[in-house]
């Protein structure tokens, strides 16, 4: 008989391995043969459980353990017994962020240099991250692990979110085993798009039932681990859970917001004193470390009117109310691996934020984030009348720009700014049986590109040359490990470009060099912009003065040049070019999309396509043509429906009455109804939209035809000019999400025969 292999033999570096050699004996009966099973690859003896945490828009001083205002409790626990990283730091952007996390490379180098409603056509900004670059769930799953992607993905190219696929790039196809969750950046957290592997989901239960996302995703992660201990106990596994409850549109229960009722009334610019302070009193900076400065396009509290103070500090009671409440999700799912006896080795990694909090909100906060999108301020007196509202099943909003930055404590900034407040986070892990240190602070440099090669390492595995046939790239990152047993190992990453539309900043060795070019902060488009070599760089000595506080761009112009021609090099060498000027710029750019040209049909039951997914009705003339077959002449129902609460159209029948609505970013409805209604039998409806032109975002007439007939008109004085929705979709027949109005409530399923919708755009 053949000698079998041993595992420990087997070149792991090549996934899968080939298949293996019969090692046992066949003679000519059966009963004087030898049997032997193919066996699949195991992981390493001993190769922990690891439970990846990674959260979604939270500043480097929000968490408790750091300082922030929020009540972290699970993630204080975590920090007391592991270890906790101080200087660590993200991309600017949540979808680069998730790509660099999960592949271990930089993010325009695996086409995510911006997020999937934003790509472009060149290869740092395709949004498709290619298959040379396998995520870590995919070499665990090839090297025997159990894999599963619960809550957020935002990696997947627009045109192929779909239930026909493909799926290449979905969490299955990325090495999932198991996906339930969502695909766009941030979703209602009661009414969210949910998809369970590559099949649609409505929520299980109503808001008015109890039902909140979040908590359906801890218990679907708590069920997944539960199961696999059950059936293969022997086998590790790997859960990446990616909550952003706390991210806009900022969505949780009641009871957590009310806890922190008048927090926040003495105003932001006290909350960095506090926050500071606490740090320095943590050890999580140093007792010298100066707060980074204010921007100049935000006011002190001080210069705020009462309206504008009422908002804000509310809305900064419902962004802890969130945070604390994803950090009580998360716990439960830790007490569920502690009770099934696995916590010893399971290596928990929890990062606070994806990138540094939003400015989503502006200047006064919102209550649909799709109004910073399309250059829309909100009135203060709407927002001051719907204070109860933040945060609720009705809320789509964000808080004002000002209190996030105070949450990226002690650096300014946040999201979208390539800042030390937009690409730093907190991190915290823990591992019992591998990291013996508690409580301890790490201090060296590093990035979301590290932790792939962290895992890897610890679960005793090599970075792959190929997988499934594909050779790969090189990851980027370097392995956190050499930090679990040495607090003072000098660092191991020691250059780190960022980047996202312009703003731009390099780091080496201690020293961190950027440019906003022309962001200030609040707006999502640049002002005053330049051409790029004639940005206005910052430098600052980090191993001095860790909060940004003093730009010495002036004193050491050389070590700037020298680290300004460092970023050259490194955006040509991770695929950075060509930059735009602003986020407008990749918004409005041609992408594919799943239908070629101007005209598409579509059947009942088509739903949850995304916006980028069907036909562009923006900014132009357009129609919706709906063939139906009324039966007994009491049909209603949805015909076709595109968005939701925060924007969009619906086409129905209410009532025997054929009806057009448009919802121009929750502010103001359009409803276009026919005089005649609809007869018994077969019939077209018509809604045709003749577009003013001059611009983008103007008005138009609509015009409402039954079987040719002009039937209804009116004008639509205004439309959305950039996004509808980012987590409403385009349902035929039935409406999966949020309504457009309170004139129907979902799905409100068409009752006659539906036989095709069409979308023609001019």
């Amino acid at each position: 008989m053949a000698e079998v292999p041993d595992a420990a033999s087997i070149d792991r570096r090549v996934l899968p391995p080939p298949d293996p050699s019969f090692h046992g004996e066949i003679r000519t009966a059966f009963a004087d043969s030898s049997p032997d099973f193919p066996e699949p690859l195991k992981p390493p003896a001993g190769a922990p459980n690891v439970l990846l945490v990674m959260g979604d828009d939270i500043g480097f001083g929000h968490m408790s353990a750091f300082g922030g205002p929020a009540r972290t409790p699970v993630f204080d626990r975590l920090a007391r017994h592991g270890l906790s990283y101080t200087n660590f730091h993200t991309t600017p952007v949540c979808a680069a962020s998730r790509a660099a996390l999960l592949t271990g490379r930089n993010s325009h180098a695996v086409g995510m240099g911006s997020v999937p409603e934003a790509s472009a056509g060149f290869p740092g900004y395709n949004a498709s991250v290619p298959r040379s670059a396998a995520t870590v769930l995919e070499i665990l799953r090839l090297n025997g692990y159990a894999t599963a992607w619960i809550g957020k993905t935002h990696l997947t190219p627009m045109h192929e979110i779909t239930a026909a696929g493909p799926f290449d790039r979905w969490p299955m196809g990325m090495g999932a085993e198991y996906f339930y969750g969502f695909f766009g950046p941030g979703v209602s957290q009661w009414h969210p798009p949910l998809w369970e592997n590559g099949t649609p989901l409505e929520p299980p239960r109503t808001p008015e039932e109890g039902y909140h996302l979040e908590a359906d995703m801890a218990d679907r992660t708590i069920g997944w681990i539960q199961r696999q201990k059950s059936i293969q106990p022997d086998k590790p596994w790997i859960a990446y859970y990616a909550p952003n409850g706390h991210k806009p549109p900022v969505g949780v229960p009641k009871e957590w917001i009310e806890k922190y009722r008048g927090e926040f009334d003495d105003g932001y610019d006290v909350l960095r004193d506090r926050i500071i302070a606490r740090q320095k009193e943590l050890g999580i900076v140093s007792a010298d470390t100066e707060l980074s400065p204010w921007p100049e396009a935000l006011p002190s509290w001080d210069e705020l009117s009462d309206k504008d103070r009422l908002v804000g500090a509310r809305w900064m009671e419902v962004f802890c109310g969130a945070v604390e409440h994803t950090d009580h999700q998360v716990g439960r799912i830790v007490e569920a691996v502690d009770q099934l006896g696995e916590l010893e080795n399971t290596l928990v990694i929890f990062i606070a934020g994806d990138n540094g909090p939003t400015p989503e909100g502006g200047l006064h906060g919102a209550m649909n984030k799709l109004t910073y999108f399309n250059g829309l301020t909100e009135s203060l007196d709407d927002l001051v009348e719907r204070l109860d509202e933040f945060g609720g099943p009705t809320s789509h909003g964000c808080y004002p720009a000002a209190w996030a930055y105070a949450t990226s404590t002690p650096y300014t900034y946040g999201k979208m700014v390539t800042s030390g407040g937009g690409c730093s986070t907190a991190v915290v892990m823990s591992w019992p049986t591998g990291i013996t240190d508690r409580g301890i602070f790490r201090r060296q440099f590093h990035h979301l590109i590290d932790v792939t090669p962290t895992i890897l390492e610890v679960v005793g595995v090599p970075e792959p040359t190929q997988v499934n046939g594909i050779d790969q790239m090189p990851m980027h990152g370097v392995s956190m490990a050499y930090t679990f047993d040495d607090a003072t190992a000098p660092d191991r990453h020691t250059t780190q470009y960022f980047e996202l539309t312009g703003s731009r900043a390099i780091y080496r060795d201690g020293w961190w060099a950027g440019t906003r070019h022309g962001l200030d902060g609040v707006t999502a488009a640049a002002k005053q912009v330049v051409p790029f070599d004639e940005d206005a760089w910052e430098l600052y000595d980090l191993r001095n003065d860790f909060g940004h506080a003093t730009n010495l761009a002036a004193q050491h112009p050389e070590r700037l040049a020298e680290l300004q021609a460092l970023f050259d090099h490194e955006a040509r060498t991770y695929n950075v070019y060509p930059m735009v000027n602003n986020a407008f710029e990749l918004l409005t750019a041609k992408r594919p999309r799943l239908v070629s040209g101007n005209r598409a049909t579509y059947s009942a039951g088509t739903i949850r396509l995304p916006e980028d997914g069907v036909i562009d009705i923006k900014n132009r003339s357009f129609s919706v043509i709906a063939d139906v077959d009324n039966p007994d002449g009491d049909a209603e129902g949805m015909l076709a429906t595109m968005g939701g609460e925060t924007g969009g159209f619906a086409f129905y029948v209410l009532e025997g009455t054929p009806t057009f609505q448009y919802n121009w970013l929750g502010k103001e409805h359009y409803t276009i109804t026919s005089t005649e209604a609809l007869p018994k039998g077969p019939s077209t409806i018509r809604f045709d939209f003749a577009y003013d032109g001059g611009g983008p975002g103007k008005g138009g007439t609509g015009t409402l035809r039954l079987d040719g007939q002009a039937v209804g008109n009116g004008r639509i004085d205004r439309t959305v000019p950039v996004y509808f929705s980012t987590d409403d979709t385009f349902d035929v027949g039935e409406d999966w999400g949020t309504p457009i109005s309170p004139a129907y409530k979902p799905p409100f399923r068409f009752t006659g025969t539906l036989k095709a919708v069409t979308i023609e755009a001019q």
